[in-house]
C-alpha cells in the first residue's frame, strides 16, 4: 500500500484525540486524516486542537458507528485505505462488515463485547479471518496499549531474550491522581463493566476463573512506587495463550486505590453498575450507561491529572543464550509515561496516550506496509522490532531489566 496514506478514523474520546493528534504529526505517513463520530462537535473539537498544534488539517463527519449502511456509504464517500477504529468495542463487528462491504482494511483497540452480556472474547472476531482473507484485507486486532504493546513485549521478548516464554504477567499500574473524588481514566462503562467482571487466568493449559478483585498483591513499580494490583482478565492472555502455546501460566494485574475500589462497592451494593434495563419514569435505562452520563468525562481530565502509568510485562523462561549456565531468566519490559507530558503534548492525560500512540503505530504499521497479510490477526503475530522502535521515537520509550525470578504468588 502506497504511503503516505489516508486514514479514517471512527470515535471522537480521549484515545482519538490522541492518535488523531500523532498522526498529524506524522504526516510522511498519514497524509490524510478523517474522523468521524455521532457526535460532530466531539470531532471538530479535536481538528480543532490538531490544526493549532500541528497546523494539519483534519476532515469531520458525523457517523452512526452501528449503522452498516451509513458507515460503508461513508467510507466510499471519502475513500481511505485504512478504517482505525476507536469508538466503543460494542461496534466492532459492525464496522468490520462496513470494511468488507467496501474494501477497506481494519484497525482497532479492544475486542467486541456484546451490549448487552459483560463478556468480552476474541472468538467473534476470529470468525471474520476467512472474510477477511479471502476479500484480500487484513483486520489488526487490539493496537492499544494492553491489549497491544503488552502483546507486542512479550514477542521481543521472545525474539531478543527468551527462547521460550513459561510464565507471563502483565502488569498495569496508572499512579496518577485526577483530583476527582470518583472518575474512570477511560470510557467509565467499559472500564466498570471489565473491573467488576470474574477473574480469569491461564495456567497448567486451563483458565482458572476466580472472583472479581479477590487477589490482591503489592508490588513497587518503576518511576511510581509500591501500589496495590488486583488479579484480573484481559483480552491480550486469550490471544497470547493461542499464539504462545509453550506458556504455562499468563496473568493480568491492574492497580486501584482504596477510594476508587470504595466507590465502587458502594455503586455495585445500590444497582449502579448493573447492565440490566429498568424501567424509570416511564422509559426503560440501563443503570450504568445512566452512571456513564453522571461521571467525569475521561477526555477531560488531562488538565489536572498528575504522576505516571507504569505497564510492562515480567516474563520468565529459558534463555536465549546460556553462556551463564542459568536453566531460567526472568525480565521486565516497561514503559513509564508521564501524565502532565502526555497532556503538554496531546491535550489528553496518559492512560488516553497509552493508548493512542500504538493505535497510530499499529496504523503506521499497516499503511507503511511492515505488517501486512489477508486475515484477522493480533499483535504478536508480527515481527515485534518495527512497532518496539516507533514506541520509543513516538513518546513511548520502554525499558528492560532482569529480575531475580518470576512473580510467585
Amino acid at each position: 500500500m502506497p504511503i503516505p496514506g489516508h486514514t479514517l478514523v471512527i470515535g471522537a474520546g480521549g484515545v482519538s484525540s490522541v492518535a488523531v493528534h500523532k498522526m498529524a504529526m506524522n504526516p510522511d505517513i498519514f497524509g490524510k486524516v478523517t474522523l468521524a463520530s455521532r457526535t460532530i462537535s466531539k470531532c471538530d473539537a479535536i481538528a480543532k486542537s490538531v490544526h493549532e498544534r500541528t497546523g494539519q488539517t483534519v476532515e469531520t463527519h458525523a457517523i452512526d458507528a452501528d449503522d452498516v449502511d451509513a458507515t460503508s456509504a461513508l467510507i466510499d464517500r471519502v475513500k481511505p485505505d485504512l478504517l482505525v477504529n476507536l469508538a466503543l468495542p460494542y461496534q466492532d463487528l459492525n464496522l468490520m462488515e462496513a470494511c468488507l462491504k467496501t474494501g477497506t482494511n481494519y484497525l482497532d483497540t479492544a475486542n467486541y463485547e456484546p451490549l448487552d452480556t459483560a463478556k468480552f472474547e476474541y472468538s467473534w472476531q476470529w470468525d471474520y479471518h476467512d472474510r477477511f482473507e479471502n476479500a484480500g484485507l487484513m483486520a489488526l486486532l487490539g493496537s492499544g496499549f494492553d491489549p497491544g504493546v503488552t502483546s507486542v513485549f512479550a514477542t521481543y521478548i521472545k525474539k531478543h531474550y527468551l527462547e521460550s516464554i513459561r510464565t507471563l504477567d502483565i502488569l498495569d499500574c496508572n499512579g496518577g491522581d485526577h483530583g476527582q473524588a470518583f472518575a474512570t481514566n477511560f470510557n467509565p462503562e467499559i472500564n466498570i463493566r471489565e473491573v467488576t467482571a470474574a477473574a480469569r487466568h491461564y495456567e497448567g493449559g486451563k483458565w482458572v476463573e476466580t472472583p472479581a478483585l479477590s487477589h490482591k498483591q503489592t508490588f513497587d513499580f518503576p518511576e511510581v512506587g509500591a501500589r496495590n494490583m488486583y488479579l484480573m482478565y484481559h483480552e491480550e492472555l486469550e490471544s497470547l495463550a493461542k499464539h504462545l502455546p509453550e506458556l504455562e501460566r499468563a496473568r493480568f494485574w491492574m492497580t486501584f486505590g482504596d477510594a476508587y475500589l470504595t466507590h465502587l462497592e458502594v455503586l455495585q451494593n445500590v444497582g449502579m453498575t448493573s447492565i440490566q434495563p429498568i424501567m424509570y419514569e416511564g422509559r426503560e435505562i440501563v443503570p450504568l450507561q445512566f452512571l456513564k452520563a453522571v461521571l467525569p468525562e475521561p477526555a477531560g481530565l488531562g488538565a489536572t491529572t498528575k504522576g505516571k502509568t507504569c505497564i510492562g510485562d515480567i516474563a520468565t523462561g529459558t534463555p536465549r543464550e546460556q553462556a551463564d549456565g542459568a536453566a531460567e531468566k526472568t525480565v521486565y519490559l516497561y514503559n513509564v509515561c508521564d501524565h502532565e507530558e502526555a497532556y503538554r503534548e496531546t491535550g489528553n492525560q496518559a492512560v488516553s496516550y497509552t493508548t493512542g500512540v500504538p493505535a497510530m503505530i499499529g496504523a503506521a504499521m499497516m499503511l507503511r506496509g511492515d505488517w501486512s497479510g489477508a486475515g484477522v490477526f493480533n499483535m504478536e503475530q508480527f515481527d515485534p522490532d518495527p512497532f518496539m522502535d516507533m514506541l520509543n521515537r513516538h513518546g513511548l520509550p520502554w525499558q528492560l531489566v532482569e529480575l531475580n525470578g518470576p512473580l510467585e504468588f
